[in-house]
């Protein structure tokens, strides 16, 4: 990165990202935080042209930031399952119909006759441009929520994940394991049986390829799974101390209470007409539910090493994703038609352009997070080759 030469060097240090390293490693809650941000962003809009961007953003960001670690593989599945959403979604609105009234027709099926009792449902028939301009934008956007998750689950150590967690739910981390490991497994025993039947000479393509591995791939990330959590079980992972049964009994209710009060919040947020309960519902959920956490961490007899500590760069990225929500939930109230393109009658879409530039700060992760081993010796390979031309 250059600076201008009046730029003085505090503030060089201060934008220049560090090499990544065990010390200053960003908590794997900073990244799920930024990409449920962007997330929330994707609920918001059916703008085909927003939802690529905000997949475009997440994909740049997963490019510089990505480690070799085998969790950061799964970002490539992501796509292609979001991809499978479309298509799927498309394919439901072609064979069951849709809704959405349309005078353009693209083509017609022959139609099902269903019973009277079947009003309103029917399979095959009249198919509109209309109607599938409309499921295109709603896998779309689907799809974009799933990209999303797929950017957290690539850049987030799961382990540092669990290893964040609040001592109140340590009684719950065995399954928490068995959840979060699951994916990254199944990645890194796709590459490798892929790589065997590659260097058998098989093929590794195909639903015959797919269907030959597909049980060993699930068995062997399952049973890796159980594995680290039955380790963990055998050491005394989640054990607590004796409490008072009032302590207990408050913070099972506040922390109950909280995480029921932060999915309303969160549904509400996500629905295009709960913005205005969802953000007070939220708040209260996530001060009750910080408020048991932080009661119930006082059972925990367990001591941590080397803790995550949340820096600058950690509530710069998280905060990036809290900005990019809050600016398409502000558009979203503000000029509705625009994250929202009409089908009827049929338009092309716009793209807006501070909602546009919202979602840009979402790249914030790409310029402030350490830099892993990985992506320097890329930068270096480029700046290399640009020196030799």
């Amino acid at each position: 990165m250059t600076y201008a030469p009046g730029t003085p060097r505090l503030l060089r240090r201060a934008l220049h990202a560090p090499a990544a390293s065990r010390s200053n490693a960003l908590p794997a809650g900073a990244w799920w935080f930024w990409a449920l941000g962007l997330a929330t962003a994707a609920s918001r809009t059916t703008n085909p042209l927003l939802l690529g961007l905000l997949v475009g953003v997440a994909g740049y960001v997963v490019a510089a930031r990505r480690t070799d670690a085998p969790w950061a593989r799964s970002y490539g599945a992501f796509i292609k399952l979001g991809l499978f959403v479309v298509a799927l979604r498309l394919v439901f609105s072609v064979f069951l119909g849709s809704q959405i009234p349309g005078s353009h027709t693209a083509f017609t099926l022959p139609e099902v006759p269903l019973p009277d009792w079947a009003q309103g449902v029917r399979i095959g028939g009249r198919v509109t441009v209309e109607q599938l301009v409309f499921s295109l934008y709603d896998g779309l956007k689907l799809a974009t929520l799933l990209i999303c998750v797929g950017a957290a689950n690539s850049l987030a150590n799961p382990a540092r994940l669990l290893k964040s967690l609040p001592g109140a739910l340590y009684e719950v981390g065995v399954a928490v394991v068995v959840a979060m490991t699951f994916a990254p497994n199944m990645v890194a025993d796709v590459v490798r049986l892929r790589t065997a039947r590659r260097l058998r000479g098989r093929p590794t393509g195909g639903v015959k390829a797919v269907a030959q591995i597909g049980l060993p791939v699930l068995e062997g990330a399952l049973e890796r799974s159980v594995a680290v959590a039955a380790s963990m079980d055998a050491r005394g992972y989640g054990r607590t101390a004796e409490v008072p049964p009032a302590v207990r009994h408050t913070t099972n209710v506040l922390t109950l209470g909280g995480l029921l009060g932060v999915c309303a919040g969160t549904y509400g947020l996500l629905a295009a007409q709960g913005a205005g309960y969802g953000l007070p519902v939220l708040l209260a959920g996530l001060v009750a539910a910080m408020a048991g956490l932080r009661l119930g961490g006082r059972r925990s007899v367990r001591t941590r090493y080397r803790p995550d500590r949340w820096g600058p760069r950690a509530w710069l990225v998280a905060g990036s994703g809290a900005v990019v929500a809050a600016a398409m939930i502000w558009a979203g109230s503000l000029d509705p038609e625009a994250l929202h393109p009409g089908v009827v009658p049929l338009t092309a879409p716009e793209l807006p352009l501070w909602p546009a530039a919202a979602v840009l700060v979402g790249l914030v992760p790409a310029l402030v997070a350490p830099v892993p081993p990985s992506a320097r010796g890329l930068d270096a390979h480029d700046r290399s080759g640009k020196e030799q031309a």
